[in-house]
């Protein structure tokens, strides 16, 4: 069986050094996209089993991104988890709207994060649709 391949759409350098590690470590395939062009083109060109992104984005902002995925024949059922520094009062409604499976504040919980990736790829139990910020 191959690994699930998944794409991580950030502009943060560390951050997507660190959840590549993590995201491997876990046993999963990773691409990733800094833009939210490049994250259109890693989509349509590698076909991700999942997408982890970021809503601050140059050139096409996350909210960019989820409506083109969305509007998508081929990309329109791939989960999305929204992972953003934005504020979450105003954001994670619209970002779950707009057909993200989950939206987590930065920085996220890594055992939370990796629990709703493995619920949103099938390969835990169903739950309900997750939301999760940082705790103050």
């Amino acid at each position: 069986m191959s690994k699930a391949k998944i794409l991580v759409v950030d502009d943060d350098p560390d951050l997507v050094r660190a959840l590549r590690l993590r995201l491997r470590a876990n046993n999963y395939d990773v691409t990733t996209a800094s833009d939210g062009y490049a994250a259109i083109a890693q989509a349509q060109k590698e076909r991700p089993a999942l997408i982890i992104l970021d809503l601050g984005l140059p050139v096409g902002d996350g909210f960019v991104v989820l409506d083109r995925l969305q509007t998508s024949d081929a990309l329109s059922g791939v989960p999305v988890i929204v992972l953003s520094a934005r504020d979450p009062q105003t954001n994670e409604e619209r970002a779950l709207k707009a057909g993200a499976a989950a939206f987590f504040q930065k920085p996220a919980d890594n055992e939370e994060l990796m629990n709703v990736i493995r619920v949103s790829l099938g390969t835990e139990a169903a739950s309900p649709p997750h939301t999760a910020a940082w705790p103050s």
